[in-house]
This record gives structure tokens, sequence and C-alpha cells, in this order.
């Protein structure tokens, strides 16, 4: 059985960060391009909340006893697959385990528009993503 105290933790978590970078979800690609400290505030707490949704949907995959993934993007598909998310959220959470990639691998340099465009317009898949999981867990 999942643990539910340590899953609604890591959502506690995951809301206390969102709040955070929040704050940060009006500035403009040019004032981001210009400020280092806001890049890696911005990027490092993007990384800790994308990998927070794959801890908290690794807990739900050993639960339930659903196919290992092979890499942070496949969680959210084997989520996808045992119809526990549905397939916009999917598609999302597939981008963003992506970008951390990037984020911390350095695969390629970080697309700052990217960046803001997450900001502006995906914080709320984290929202989606929080309200599936505590559905599931009803």
């Amino acid at each position: 059985m999942v643990d539910k105290n340590l899953i609604l933790r890591k959502i506690a978590e995951l809301e206390e960060y969102l709040g955070q970078i929040r704050e940060f979800s009006g500035i403009t690609v040019e004032q981001y391009r210009g400020d280092w400290k806001v890049q890696r505030i911005v990027e490092r707490t993007l990384q800790v909340m994308i990998e927070l949704c794959v801890d908290i949907a690794n807990h739900i995959i050993s639960d339930q006893k659903l196919r290992v993934p092979t890499t942070y993007a496949d969680t959210f598909k084997v989520l996808h697959e045992a119809r526990l998310i549905n397939k916009s959220l999917y598609n999302t959470m597939d981008k963003m385990a992506k970008f951390r990639n990037i984020v911390v691998h350095n695969y390629d340099k970080i697309d700052q528009a990217i960046v803001v465009m997450i900001l502006k317009g995906y914080l709320d898949s984290f929202v989606t993503f929080r309200d599936q999981i505590i559905k599931l867990m009803k």
C-alpha cells in the first residue's frame, strides 16, 4: 500500500516550491537572461519540483506493481498507460522531465525563452499533477 503520509509530505513540499517559484512568473525573457541569480533559483526550483513529481509517481508505480520506468520521462508514461494521469498531463510532464535532464546534465544550453514559457504558462501543470495524485489516493 502506498504510504499516503509520504506522498502528502512530498505534495506539501511541491506546493511550497510552487508558491516560491510563482514569484518569478511575471519575469520577461530579457529580465531572465540578464539575471544569473534568478536563472539559478528558477532552474533549480523547477528541477526539484519535477523530481518530486517523479518520486511521487515512482511510489505509486511501485505500489501498483506497474512496469518499471526506464527514464524520468517514462515515469509519467507509465502513469498514463495505467490511466492514472490524463494524456494532456502526461504530455506536459514528459516535457518537464526532459527539461529537467537538460538542466541537470547540461545536454544543451538552456533556452531561457522556454524557462519563461514554463513560468508563465505551465506552473499549473504541477497543480493538476497534485490534484490527480490526491484523487488517486482517495
